[in-house]
């Protein structure tokens, strides 16, 4: 392919899950349970009981605030543990993660950073999980089973995630070329159970807003954390429950925080959306067209426990993907109307679907920083399709893929439609370079069943399109989520970037930089970014920024939580040479 050249230049001005057990079984159903991945990943942490934790005065709710943010990456500092040997480790201020220059497809020329032209700077934020934490559909007390089935962090994804996009504005440049960020893409799992409240908060968060974190009785909360179970952790009241005995605090006001407004500023820069299984599946898995999940949904019951066995078997069904159209969870819910508890109804809970997703996109009140739509267009919705090019930059070009099977599943794969237009885009952009984006990444893109809705068509795995893009040459780097961890793959001729999302601990997103050295070869800086939430955290600070710093806290003290979802060194911030 004939070399390409933007006119932008800049100057390199500084050098940058587990598969099971770490990630939610009820908040990722697709992502813990046999979602595949690198050799060596970890299982599950021991839960070994500690001491009871810390009891925190009660805490008065400060005004909401627009702190000031520095632009701050993981060069700089990583959240990390002040006491490892501490039942409920408290975080601070850890070193930063040193650039790692990866020559498997290129050897790195002298002078470089000299010669420098940037051809596109972006974010990539993955696995937001914004969650209704009040659903009914969830399936919580599969934690009897498996610990990591539920997450004490869960409450507060949303001031975590309007964190996460105020440390985003405060960069303005990439850290490596100093050259401003153009644009945000968002790689799947925006929410969590498929909820038309779900995705009204991530579009105010992304586009800027008041988002209230709170679905059923407007006044007060009414998931699993005040039920009485001592399976989940309650951090109003002194029951003796599974999380205390790890040493989680008691934290009074907890819980009026969590479903109290908070505002977002929304994105400085323009972003775009690709889709995730979270964002089309009941729980991320399940394509029920019964109908009975919908109305469940909306209704005013919802299963708090169940017996060890029953849970037991759903584990067991839904670790290997056992249970697509979500027969035996309806079975079990239809079997469990005596243990349900009234809760208040509300209607949007309810499922949102491929069209539904279009149009809240393409509602210009959501527009924020543009542009309208966020990738997708009226063509996407004349044609019930969510995939898409985008422009990154002169002669660079974006490809969005929806990887998920809209007959049921946690994992992926592409539909023949769309892999016979992915190699037609392909060769019309022979000129261009090309990144592609999608939730799934190629090592969980396994699912080859037939969508029941087109029995005929033949769907196509992560190993099929890593061989057509690696028959491409202006393909630099496939983009993607899922799998909870950070991962840095050579591919034949391109880079495949998995990051980890910003629901499990590290909580992270990634900059990416690209720029031509003008000496044959490519450089793809790779920066991870934590939310601007301080590390350190106050038990009594329930402020929208306390909150988000809790969310990290709590995350990196769940059960099962684990160092791999950070990945080795390699994985983290890196200079990606490719030979053009």
């Amino acid at each position: 392919m004939t070399r390409i050249r933007s006119a932008v230049t800049g100057v390199d001005r500084r050098s940058f899950l587990t598969a099971t057990g770490a990630v939610g079984v009820s908040a990722g159903i697709g992502l813990a349970l046999g979602a595949g991945g690198n050799s060596g990943e970890a299982s599950a942490a021991s839960t070994v009981p500690g001491p009871r934790g810390p009891v925190a005065p009660t805490a008065t709710a400060a005004p909401v605030r627009t702190p000031a943010v520095p632009a701050r990456t993981t060069l700089d500092t990583v959240a990390a543990p002040r006491d490892t040997a501490a039942a409920f480790r408290r975080l601070g201020d850890g070193p930063g993660w040193r650039r790692v220059v990866r020559e498997q497809l290129a050897a790195p020329r002298a002078g470089r950073a000299g010669r420098r032209t940037v051809l596109t700077s972006f974010v990539q934020l993955t696995d937001l999980h914004l969650v209704d934490v009040q659903h009914p559909v969830r399936t919580e007390y599969l934690r009897s089973q498996q610990l990591s089935g539920w997450r004490p962090q869960e409450a507060l994804t949303v001031p975590g995630a309007v964190s996460l996009v105020e440390q985003i504005n405060a960069l303005r440049n990439g850290p490596a070329t100093g050259a401003p960020l153009s644009f945000a893409v968002t790689t799947g799992d925006n929410t969590d159970n498929n909820s038309h409240a779900e995705l009204d908060w991530f579009l105010t968060v992304m586009s800027g807003g008041r988002v209230s974190p709170n679905t059923g009785d407007p006044r007060r909360y009414e998931g699993v954390q005040n039920s009485g179970e001592r399976l989940f952790w309650h951090p109003e009241d002194a029951l003796r429950d599974t999380d205390k005995r790890l040493g989680y605090p008691r934290i009074d006001g907890f819980l009026d925080a969590a479903i109290r407004s908070v505002n977002s500023p929304g994105l400085r820069i323009p972003w775009y959306s690709t889709v995730g299984n979270h964002d089309g599946l009941a729980s991320g898995a399940m394509a029920d067209r019964s109908g009975f999940l919908a109305e469940f949904a909306v209704g005013a019951k919802k299963l708090y426990g169940v017996p060890d066995a029953e849970a037991k078997e759903m584990l067991k069904q839904l670790s290997k993907g056992g249970d697509p159209s979500g027969a035996k969870l309806i079975d079990l819910l239809r079997r469990s109307k005596r243990r349900m508890r009234t809760i208040t109804p509300d209607p949007g809970r309810a499922p949102f679907g491929p069209r539904d997703y279009l149009k809240a996109h393409l509602d210009p009140a959501r527009a924020g920083a543009g542009p309208a739509g966020h990738g997708y267009t009226a063509a996407n919705l004349d044609g019930d399709t969510l995939y898409y090019t985008f422009p990154m930059g002169e002669n660079v070009t974006g490809i969005s893929l929806d990887t998920t099977d809209r007959g049921g599943h946690f994992t992926g794969s592409l539909n023949t439609a769309q892999f016979t237009w992915l190699k037609r885009t392909l060769k019309e952009l022979k000129d261009h370079y090309v990144v592609v984006f999608s939730h799934h990444n190629s090592w969980t893109m396994t699912n080859t069943h037939p969508d029941p809705a087109h029995p005929g068509e033949a769907r196509h795995s992560g190993d099929e399109v890593l061989e057509l893009l690696g028959r491409s040459p202006q393909v630099l780097a496939w983009v993607n989520g899922h799998s909870h961890r950070n991962a840095v793959a050579p591919r034949g001729g391109f880079w495949e970037i998995s990051t980890a999302s910003h629901i499990d601990f590290p909580q992270l997103a990634r900059v990416i930089e690209i720029a031509d050295n003008n000496d044959g070869t490519l450089s793809l800086f790779t920066t991870l970014i934590e939310s601007s939430a301080p590390h350190r955290t106050d038990f009594t600070d329930l402020s929208q920024t306390g909150l988000a710093a809790l969310y990290r806290e709590l995350s990196h003290n769940a059960p099962g939580s684990t160092t791999a979802p950070a990945g080795t060194s390699t994985d983290r911030n890196t200079e990606l040479l490719l030979t053009r």
